[in-house]
């Protein structure tokens, strides 16, 4: 099993731990450590204070080198991430586009910010997912780039939709604004979401992904294992951006409401200030929803993967 996943086994049990954890893994900062001084930093430290895989590590040196392990290595291939796809980058290279997305008036540019949107999201997705469908062989790397490429037009094409109806009949009624700017947005955005990591993470349920016991021996690769954690994967980020875009909304009508702005051109401001809070919160949250070191019960599995071992427990790479 690999040392990130060693790490986030005895270290992210509960909800809590796991939030924690992220709290401090998707500091911005991380991403000036060098990546090769993390990689080397985090393996030699991992060999002069080897754990067993329920054993809490308590020196707080080792701890940090975890940190940058998992802020910027691909536990199942042991690869540096791109600086733009490590989970640190992921807040601030969305902010400025969930913003920007919220503010649109007119289809097309709603269509255009919010397919520059999931392109980011996709291919971070993608990056950061399960490693066991290895992409070694032209075919499977190119059906991930159609079905992501696929996934990305007809999300954005979704999330426009609305407005290109509104702005084509001329809907102007109070109510019909409220749904298409206010109400539909979070919804839209969360499925969408989901949609595009169902997608582009499709080859793990179609070819499995692998399970190990309770000691990292690779047992099998299982599809069941596989869905399961694409699904997991895909609800937490239905939550994060779904949340993103509803939560705002209803603490800016209450602010309003409640005439806590006076100046009504410090709404911008303070509406960009809220998404910010909203997105940091929710960040850790959604990637805390679900261990990342997944476990499936036996019964759960494949009986071809079941005949070779006992084990009642099995573990796996959940992904990001």
């Amino acid at each position: 099993m690999d040392a990130n996943l060693r790490f986030w086994r005895a270290e992210g049990q509960s909800f809590f731990q796991r939030f924690l954890l992220w709290a401090d893994a998707l500091d911005p900062l991380l991403l000036l450590k060098s990546p090769v001084s993390t990689g080397e930093e985090y393996r030699l430290l991992i060999q002069i204070n080897e754990k067993t895989p329920s054993e809490p590590i308590q020196n707080n040196q080792t701890k940090q080198a975890f940190l940058l392990s998992l802020s910027s290595v691909h536990p199942d291939t042991d690869k540096i991430i791109p600086v733009l796809f490590r989970p640190p980058a992921f807040m601030p290279i969305t902010l400025p586009l969930v913003i920007v997305s919220s503010v649109q008036r007119h289809a097309r540019h709603s269509f255009f910010w919010q397919f520059v949107f999931h392109t980011y999201t996709t291919a971070f997705t993608l990056i950061n997912g399960n490693g066991t469908p290895k992409a070694e062989e032209y075919s499977l790397q190119q059906k991930q780039l159609l079905l992501g490429l696929g996934a990305i037009s007809y999300s954005a094409c979704v999330g426009a939709l609305p407005l290109a109806f509104v702005n084509r009949f001329a809907l102007k009624s109070s109510l019909m604004q409220l749904v298409v700017r206010k109400l539909l947005p979070a919804p839209l955005l969360g499925l969408t979401s989901a949609f595009t990591v169902a997608m582009v993470r499709s080859p793990e349920f179609e070819n499995g992904i692998e399970v190990m016991d309770r000691n990292g021996k690779v047992i099998g690769v299982s599809k069941k294992a596989g869905e399961k954690a694409v699904m997991e994967t895909a609800m937490s980020r239905a939550v994060l951006f779904g949340t993103t875009f509803f939560l705002p909304e209803v603490l800016m009508y209450c602010v309003q409401r409640a005439r806590f702005v006076k100046n009504p051109r410090a709404l911008g401001p303070v509406r960009m200030f809220v998404i910010m809070s909203v997105l940091a919160g929710m960040l850790p949250v959604s990637f805390s929803m679900f261990p990342q070191c997944g476990e499936i019960k036996r019964a759960d599995l494949e009986p071809e993967i079941l005949s070779s071992t006992e084990e009642t427990e099995f573990f796996y790479n959940r992904g990001i």
